[in-house]
């Protein structure tokens, strides 16, 4: 039907300033969001292969401890949501603590930061490793050097700052197209299946089998609280815009990351894809099951490893932007060495990368280059942080006589609790933790030393619009 042409509404039509706005404005959000989710969406590829490892391969138990995830990381990111309100301007949990129980207790969600970055960095680079080892297995010998070489690639990127921004963003989008292909072949026409038996029988409760397994493969949350600081670098946006554009990006990363976890979950049940060899990773034998060894299989390799790359990518410019806004400037002191806050003409901070790089190299190294050897881990001091937070917002919520809210606080953060001990119940992981109280303990020490500056609260705001 042809609709009759009539004037437009001048009431209706914005200036041209505000048409141009829009479109620029989407293809930010576009950047923004997928850049900063790639940490998360590319936690998919170990940690459901984390969980099933600590199920001994009982494929019947692997979706309702993955539904069991998913479900926490609704709860961790329903709380990034409410700091996003209150902190339109960036600051995360850091900001939500310093406010919420005053200054000294900022330090420790940022030693929680500092090592989750360490690790970040460490975990993604040697699972693009084994993505590329999976591939072409004859490089499985040369996979230290490779996962060495890969690192120094990455690092080195770094020199150029934050140009790699859309170019991130591109991989996350690129994964996840290829993974929704990957998964409608496995679903109607899968090349083949796997030999891992199913089992209801995991020799326990299958409820403790879940509970106790669930907390390894909480790796999946890493990356949650990354929208509620990374919205300081939009000092273009007014404070409005800047929530839309937190809450519109933890918004897709629950629908992505939960998506992708669950279906990829299902589809290694269907094809009894269980426990990989030493060559290999499960998300990448569900794929050869589902695409066979052709074009799809390689492209899927390939941009789960430049998507694993651009995670490390992203934990190098955030580690190092935030010891140089603990390094200070003129005109905002800091409590570590100014050397710290030396910068390029990309505004990188080449001395903080430098201890960065030495940092995740001794990781790599340690783990014999294996991304399973760190999942454990990873899944500590990251729940620090999402701790303090959940802690801090309900006690805001009880200030403000937010009942409902305050109580809803409080049991996601007994939730966060549960899973924060049962993993530190494993033994090594108690260094994650212990790295973490030994960094707060040296930045709330050196903070006193200095004359207890002002601001750092904001240091993680400050780090990102830095």
């Amino acid at each position: 039907m042809t609709l009759p042409k009539t004037a437009p509404d001048v009431a209706a039509v914005p200036p041209v300033a505000v048409r141009r706005r829009g479109p620029r404005r989407s293809v930010l959000f576009f950047a923004f969001a997928f850049a900063v989710i790639a940490d998360p969406v590319s936690s998919v590829a170990y940690a459901i292969e984390a969980a099933l490892r600590a199920l001994h391969g009982d494929l019947a138990l692997l979706l309702p401890t993955m539904s069991l995830v998913v479900g926490l990381v609704v709860v961790v990111t329903a709380n990034y949501w409410q700091l996003v309100r209150r902190f339109p301007k960036g600051g995360g949990a850091a900001a939500a603590a310093g406010r919420a129980f005053g200054p000294r207790w900022t330090f420790l969600p940022i030693g929680a930061l500092v090592v989750d970055f360490v690790l970040t960095i460490g975990i993604s680079i040697a699972a693009a490793a084994s993505a590329v080892i999976a591939l072409f297995p004859g490089l499985a010998p040369l996979r230290i050097p490779l996962a060495l070489v890969l690192l120094v690639v990455v690092a080195g990127l770094t020199w150029f700052g934050h140009g790699g921004r859309l170019l991130f963003a591109v991989m996350t989008v690129a994964f996840v197209v290829i993974s929704v292909a990957v998964l409608v072949l496995g679903f109607t026409a899968p090349h083949a299946t796997g030999h891992a038996a199913t089992t209801a029988d995991p020799g326990r409760s299958a409820m403790l089998a879940v509970v106790l397994a669930f907390p390894v493969a909480m790796a999946l949350a890493t990356g949650v609280e990354a929208p509620s600081t990374a919205i300081a670098q939009l000092g273009q946006l007014d404070d409005t815009h800047r929530r839309r554009f937190g809450r519109g990006t933890l918004a897709l990363l629950v629908v992505i990351v939960g998506g992708l976890t669950l279906a990829l979950t299902a589809l290694a049940v269907r094809l009894h894809i269980g426990i990989p060899g030493t060559d290999s990773t499960q998300i990448a034998d569900i794929a050869h099951a589902a695409a066979g060894p052709g074009r799809l299989y390689g492209a899927f390799q390939l941009t789960s490893s430049l998507l694993l790359l651009a995670a490390a990518s992203s934990s190098f410019q955030a580690g190092p932007g935030l010891l140089k806004a603990l390094a200070g400037t003129d005109g905002r002191p800091g409590v570590l060495p100014p050397v710290l806050g030396r910068a390029n003409r990309h505004h990188t901070p080449y001395w903080s990368v430098v201890v960065y790089l030495a940092a995740a190299a001794l990781i790599v190294v340690a783990s014999a280059g294996q991304e399973q050897e760190l999942v454990l881990f990873y899944a500590v001091a990251v729940f620090v942080s999402f701790l303090v937070g959940l802690v801090a917002m309900a006690r805001f919520a009880r200030r403000e006589n937010r009942t409902v809210l305050a109580w809803i606080n409080s049991l996601a953060a007994a939730a966060v609790a549960f899973t924060l001990g049962v993993n530190l119940l494993r033994g090594w992981p108690m260094l994650s933790l212990a790295a973490t109280l030994l960094i707060a303990g040296g930045l709330y020490t050196r903070w006193t030393r200095a004359g207890r500056p002002t601001g750092m609260e904001d240091v993680e705001a400050h780090a990102e619009a830095d």
